[in-house]
Order: structure tokens, then C-alpha cells, then sequence
């Protein structure tokens, strides 16, 4: 049942005279506490912030002085009082109100200055069980929710980068805030508060097991505000959730201008592709445009790599992003910068690579210090009509997969290694996915096409034309193996594939036409190798 408003209206300005300070995070405490006690603001403050604000010679009184009551259990409880409670949600101008806060002697906090304890660094850093709990803050939500609500009257300011603001608005407004900037802080205030309960539920979910909980929420602190999204009519911004997973989200920008929505869609898709091959094992480069690879290869060094993948589609690549998996060296990045790249993503650059980047002033570097754990579990979201679809993240490796030969013949140990290359590709490609590719690099790739079959035959038409432009005299096809990444579910797709001269396929099976396929796949001597995993990506 809705509760009746009294419809008195809130007044434009409000004196702060009395502000409670209690923060997890003390940037700037002090200098914040400063300014307002040489306004004669009296400051009210609860333990550890109360304790910072004291040494800093500045006048506060602790909150139990003002409850009466010491804090108790561990800390636990503090500001759960109605001598707090009711400074912060009592209705100034009500008659009823005024009276109750005259016989309970409460008195008016005009500014609460809160942050929470930080539930999302525990979170994400690993802290144990215990630890992770413990840092779920009761009291400072409390008060922040309750100083939101009564925006009429309190001004609740829960980031430290708004502290100045703060201060701003009290000089220009005579030590007063207005009611407007009363309504964006609750407005952030209760955003906050929401992303803090988000990562609460979400993380006991992922502790508990709880695959698809009855309600689900997500939250994120805004990192950048952005020029337009998708397209130049389109509103965008750029969350970080706080997951500590390397990629666009924790990289350091060494140079070149802001990263646009699609700039981070595309880089974070390259990343993803690239931490597929172990470092330790090999040197890989992804190059992705459009959120689909233009070319992957493995090679020697990062150089060769990047050599192999470029050669793949030379012409989509022209404005793409490039992503390797080991340090960009000076080798590599003096290949790079030849033609147009928009972003290029690594763990690290050394600084010749740096130097030589540098160069191209709108060309972006990212070194994100890592790589992603392609088997990490996570959940992946979007948006609907009306509501989000809400998913485990797609952590199969092929590595893992116990492969089956269907066919009559095995593919030999070179196709083998370059069935599972294919596979691993396959898995970042839109559907339907077709994947050529010969000695651990990519041929022709066939992405996002309403039919496998023109998956097919477009992968094989722009591994001909790579094929002219390098001057080849047969397609790059010839002898090379592909993957699909869902079954066949007709032969005719394999068949395409075999016209331009794959010799072995790998795909997930399961189609009620398997036989038909693999009888096809006999009849012209081709491997064919299921996997059991399906890797759709829309």
C-alpha cells in the first residue's frame, strides 16, 4: 500500500549547518571536513573517520555522544539510531515532525557525507567467505537511502569526487545547497546504493551456486561518459563493474584519443579471441572488425603472427583493431602502424613498441598487464523488450573436449593441431560461423550469415580474393581444414567447404542428419572430428 504524501514543498535552499561524516574511503576527508568546520559547520562523525578528522586538529564529535550509546559488535552497530535516523528523515517544515524532534531531542543533519565499506574490492581481490560478508555495510546504506529520501532537507554526497562540488555550491549559495543539487545527489545516492546491493546479490549467487536467481540485478560506476553510442544519435557511457577480469575495462590508454562504444565493443571481442592461445605456447594476434576477426594466426613471434593474420583479409583489417597475446615488441608494432588500425590491445608494449606507436597520434594502446582466463566462469547479459536474458559465459575450451573421429579417415597430427586452431576462432565468430584455416593461421572466415552454406562459400570467396592480393597462384583453401560452429545440418554446407578444398572439418554433431553428413565427408576422403560443444555467438 502506497503511502500519502503531505505535499509540503521542499525549500530552494537549505543552510547546512550540521554534517555527519562517515567514510570507508577518506579521500579528501580532511580537506572536506576543513571547509565546512571554517564555515561553522558542526561536524558529527562515527570511528575511524571521526579518529582522521580529530588528528587533523579539527573540532567533531563522535556519533555515540550524540546517541548515547558506544559502539557495540565490532562496529556493527554505531549509526542504527533514532538520534540519527531521525536528524536525517525528519520533515522540517511538518509540525508533527518538528514536535517529536523537540521531545526526542533530535537534532537536524543538514549534509550526510557517507561511502560504503568496499564490499566490490573484497569481492573481486578473493577475500574469503568471512572477510566477504563482513564488508557488507548496513548502517552506511541506511543512512544514505534515508538521507535520499529526504532530499527536501539533506544533502547525502557518497563520492569523494563530488566533494568539491560540494563546497562550490555552499560558496555561491552563502554555506547553502539548492534544491536541485539536493536532487542529483539523491539521484547518485540511490544509484549507488543499488549498484553496492548488485554486486551484493550477485556475488552470493555466484557463491551459492544460484544459476538463474529470482531477481537478478547488475550495477557499475560510470568510467566514461561517451561522444554517442553505436551510432551518432545514439546516448552511451562506459560502466566498470568492478570485475577484476583483464581486458578494455582494466587496460591503461598509453595514448591516442577516447575509445568510442564500438571502439571498446570490438576491442573487448579481440582480447577475448587472442587469450584463446596459451602465451607460453605460442605468439597469436587477432585482428577484428566489427566484432568479428578479419584474420588469427599463431606464428614464431608476434610479428609473424600479425603477418598471417593480416594476409587473411588484408581489406576488412584497413580500420580494425589488433590484439596480441604476448608484449608488443618493436617488431610487431612497426607492422601494425603500416596501415589505418583504430586500437591495439596487448598485456604489455616494450618501450622501443611504445616509441614507435607513439608515432600515430590517434592510433590507441591499451596493456592491460594480463590476460583473460578463457575458462573462467562469468555471466553475460543483454537487453530484450521488457526485459535482460542473462547467461553463463561460453568458457569451453576445445582443449578440453573429448574429440571424436566419425568419419572412416583420421586426420593426421597437422590437421588435428589446425582443426582445433579453427575451432578455437569459430567460437568468437558471429553465427552461422564457417572457419578456414592452413598451418595454425586463418583463410577465409564466414560470419553471421542466416544460412551455413553462404557461411561457407563467403569464407571461401574472400580467402580467394587474400589469395590474389598475395600474389598466390591456388587459393589459400587448398588443404586447409574448417570449422563450423554448430552442426551441419545438411550435407551441403560440408560440401562447400570440400569445393574449396578443405580436407577436414570439425563441428559440434548432433544434427538428426549426421549420417548423411558424414557419409558425404567418406565419399570424399575428408576427417571429419565432432566435439559435442556448440559455440553459437549472436
Amino acid at each position: 500500500m502506497a503511502v500519502a504524501s503531505k505535499k509540503i514543498p521542499a525549500p530552494d535552499r537549505v543552510a547546512i549547518r550540521r554534517a555527519l561524516l562517515s567514510v570507508s574511503d577518506k579521500t579528501g576527508l580532511v580537506e572536506l571536513a576543513r571547509a565546512l568546520d571554517s564555515r561553522g559547520v558542526e561536524l558529527v562523525s562515527t570511528g575511524g573517520t571521526a579518529a582522521a578528522i580529530a588528528a587533523a586538529g579539527i573540532a567533531v564529535t563522535d556519533v555515540s555522544q550524540v546517541t548515547g550509546f558506544p559502539e557495540i559488535m565490532d562496529g556493527r552497530v554505531k549509526t542504527l539510531h533514532p538520534l540519527v535516523h531521525g536528524g536525517l528523515l525528519a520533515i522540517r517544515d511538518d509540525e508533527e515532525h518538528a514536535d517529536a524532534m523537540k521531545a526526542h531531542g533530535i537534532a537536524g543533519i543538514d549534509l550526510a557525507v557517507i561511502n560504503l565499506y568496499p564490499f566490490e574490492d573484497v569481492r573481486f581481490s578473493g577475500g574469503d567467505y568471512p572477510s566477504t560478508v563482513e564488508n557488507i555495510d548496513i548502517g552506511g546504506p541506511a543512512m544514505v537511502r534515508a538521507s535520499a529520501k529526504n532530499h527536501a532537507y539533506v544533502a547525502v554526497v557518497t563520492d569523494p569526487q563530488d566533494y568539491g562540488a560540494v563546497l562550490d555550491e555552499m560558496k555561491a549559495n552563502g554555506g547553502a545547497l539548492t534544491y536541485r543539487f539536493r536532487q542529483d545527489l539523491a539521484a547518485k545516492a540511490f544509484a549507488r546504493t543499488a549498484a553496492y546491493d548488485a554486486a551484493i546479490s550477485g556475488w552470493f549467487a555466484e557463491t551459492l551456486g544460484v544459476d538463474a536467481p529470482r531477481h537478478r540485478a547488475f550495477g557499475g560506476r560510470l568510467h566514461s561518459e561517451m561522444r554517442y553510442g553505436e551510432n551518432p544519435h545514439q546516448k552511451a557511457g562506459f560502466y566498470l563493474t568492478g570485475d577484476k577480469r583483464p581486458g578494455v575495462a582494466s587496460a591503461t590508454q598509453l595514448q591516442g584519443k577516447q575509445l568510442s562504444y564500438n571502439n571498446i565493443n570490438d576491442t573487448d571481442a579481440a582480447f577475448e579471441l587472442v587469450a584463446e592461445f596459451d602465451p607460453a605456447r605460442t605468439a597469436a594476434v587477432a585482428v577484428i572488425k566489427h566484432a568479428n576477426p578479419c584474420g588469427v594466426a599463431e606464428g614464431a613471434d608476434l610479428k609473424a603472427a600479425y603477418e598471417l593474420a593480416l594476409r587473411c583479409d588484408p581489406v576488412s583489417a584497413y580500420g580494425g583493431i589488433v590484439a596480441l597475446n604476448r608484449t608488443l615488441d618493436a617488431a610487431s608494432a612497426e607492422e601494425i602502424v603500416k596501415i589505418f588500425t583504430e586500437v591495439i590491445i596487448a598485456p604489455d608494449a616494450t618501450d622501443e613498441a611504445k616509441a614507435i606507436v607513439a608515432a600515430k597520434k590517434n592510433l590507441r594502446l591499451l596493456v592491460t598487464g594480463g590476460l583473460p582466463d578463457p575458462r573462467a566462469a562469468g555471466i553475460a547479459a543483454k537487453t530484450v523488450a521488457g526485459g535482460l536474458l542473462v547467461q553463463s559465459r561460453d568458457n569451453g575450451v576445445v582443449d578440453d573436449l573429448d574429440l571424436k573421429v566419425v568419419t572412416r579417415r583420421a586426420p593426421t597430427d597437422r590437421e588435428m593441431a589446425d582443426l582445433k586452431f579453427a575451432f578455437r576462432v569459430a567460437k568468437h565468430v558471429k553465427s552461422n560461423a564457417i572457419v578456414y584455416a592452413r598451418d595454425l593461421a586463418t583463410v577465409g572466415i564466414g560470419a553471421g550469415q542466416m544460412s551455413r552454406v553462404d557461411s561457407s562459400r563467403i569464407a571461401a570467396r574472400k580467402a580467394l580474393d587474400a589469395s590474389k592480393a598475395a600474389g598466390l597462384s591456388e587459393p589459400l583453401t587448398r588443404g586447409c581444414v574448417v570449422a563450423s560452429d554448430a552442426f551441419f545440418p545438411f550435407a551441403d554446407g560440408l560440401l562447400s567447404a570440400v569445393e574449396a578444398g578443405a580436407t577436414a572439418v570439425i563441428q559440434p554433431g548432433g544434427s538428426m542428419r549426421d549420417d548423411e553428413v558424414i557419409a558425404a565427408a567418406d565419399a570424399h576422403d575428408i576427417a571429419m572430428v565432432f566435439t559435442g560443444m556448440r559455440h553459437f555467438r549472436h
